[in-house]
């Protein structure tokens, strides 16, 4: 439920940014994964991992280290399918990010960010 929530929040931001606002796909895809991001890591620490008795502190550094490598791979799948291989900026979003989020996302909070 977690990973949904942030999800529909990631792609309803970056959807309303570059249909309603003009934004430069990319910039959208990116906002719209940091305002993901700040909705998944409070989800996962108080609901998902149940992690509230750890250092907040601590936890965010990690995240913040792996989504940084999350923010970079999703950019870089965006703009790779996009550009080349001629996706629409939506397909590549959401083939770029389920393949992240369980193959990079899942695996590093479980066992590195809140363990």
């Amino acid at each position: 439920m977690a990973s949904l929530t942030a999800t529909l929040v990631d792609f309803t931001m970056t959807i309303v940014l570059k249909e309603s606002f003009q934004c430069w796909y990319l910039l959208a895809s990116v906002l719209g994964t940091i305002s993901g991001g700040v909705i998944n890591f409070t989800m996962n620490r108080r609901w998902v991992f149940r992690a509230r008795s750890k250092k907040v502190q601590l936890q965010a550094i990690k995240y913040i280290m792996v989504w940084m490598g999350n923010l970079l791979l999703v950019s870089a799948g965006v703009f790779l399918l996009t550009n080349y291989a001629r996706f629409s900026y939506v397909v590549s979003k959401v083939t770029v990010s389920l393949v992240v989020g369980v193959f990079y996302n899942y695996v590093l909070q479980k066992r590195f960010v809140f363990k």
